[in-house]
């Protein structure tokens, strides 16, 4: 919890992204379906936009702040509300001033532009609440309490990313492949999203993964798919605490894409009782110390175990391999 040496606005900000529109070269500004931004997720995906050669996003934002702030007995002036969109990835920032709609000054609007040239993959959209505190102007006084996430490349305005998943045959598909061509699948995690690529050469498994049902076979494939999905958990964890930025001191950073959520799921498990931030600096200081990182395996292996979802996926297959034999035997 940060203490600030003013007087803060206490209550929720919020921020809602009320359309969006998208600029090609030539062309007048066109909007988006609404299903390309969610307001559950709180999710953009610009992966939507039908034309590939998108110049700019122009995102119509509103936003809702406690009435606090502009009643003439509280400690602050000259109330501001400002959007700022980040993207860690290209060190883009863009900020943009919003209009008060209401009496009250609860209700406050505009627009901010996106240009796509300035950004990779997903940037990040906040409020924030401005005022002059104890003669002292440009104090944050509040901040909206869930960022807003713009992708540029995904068509679904998901927070968590989902998994890609290819199918090709290893024995004659991509070089890299090749020497794994005895093994089911091999997760890849050095793109924007992992990606799991299964092995059609391997006997049975694409019929496998394809099964459904309470059949033995539906069984199997879900016990299959969890193993699978653990596989995926491990290598992304690894991945992600092997590709820290660090600051000048010597403190890891969280990651701005898929990596920095999979640190946030999972750190909770890998290192219990303790504040994300510090979490992330024992794995760090582990796994480039010279002891303690062998140790933290079985607590990796157990997070991602817990997020597969084996132990559910286990003991639904005993039951259900037990009901088989039983009506077999009757």
């Amino acid at each position: 919890m940060k203490a600030y040496p003013y007087k803060r606005l206490s209550g929720a900000v919020s921020l809602r992204v009320t359309a969006v529109e998208v600029k090609v070269p030539g062309e007048s500004r066109e909007p988006l379906e609404t299903s390309a931004f969610s307001v559950v997720e709180q999710v953009v995906a610009l992966g939507r936009v039908d034309q590939d050669d998108w110049e700019s996003a122009r995102l119509k934002l509103s936003a809702t702040i406690p009435a606090r702030a502009t009643e003439p007995d509280s400690p602050w002036r000259d109330v501001s509300v400002v959007a700022v969109l980040t993207e860690k990835a290209t060190n883009a920032r863009t900020v943009v001033r919003l209009e008060s709609r209401t009496e009250g000054g609860r209700e406050w609007s505009g627009s901010l532009d996106l240009w796509r040239a300035d950004h990779l993959d997903r940037a990040a959209l906040s409020v924030h609440v401005i005022a002059t505190v104890d003669g002292v102007p440009g104090r944050v006084i509040a901040t909206s309490a869930k960022e807003w996430i713009v992708d540029l490349a995904s068509e679904s305005p998901l927070r968590q990313r989902e998994l890609d998943v290819i199918e090709v045959g290893f024995r004659e598909g991509p070089e890299w492949l090749r020497p794994f061509k005895d093994v089911p699948w091999v997760v890849d995690t050095s793109g924007d999203v992992p990606v799991v690529h299964v092995n059609v050469d391997f006997e049975g498994i694409t019929e496998l993964l394809g099964g459904t049902g309470a059949s033995v076979e539906g069984l199997v494939r879900d016990l299959l798919i969890a193993q699978m999905c653990t596989d995926v958990w491990t290598a992304v964890f690894h991945t992600a605490i092997g590709d820290l930025e660090i600051e000048d001191d010597g403190t890891p950073l969280f990651p701005q894409d898929w990596r920095g959520e999979v640190l946030r799921e999972m750190l909770p498990d890998v290192v219990p009782n303790r504040p994300l931030e510090e979490g992330l600096r024992e794995v760090h200081r582990r796994r480039t110390g010279t002891s303690g990182w062998i140790d933290l395996q079985p607590r990796i292996h157990f997070a991602a175990t817990r997020r597969a979802d084996v132990p559910k996926a286990l003991s639904t297959t005993i039951r259900g391999l037990d009901r088989h034999h039983q009506g077999n035997d009757a």
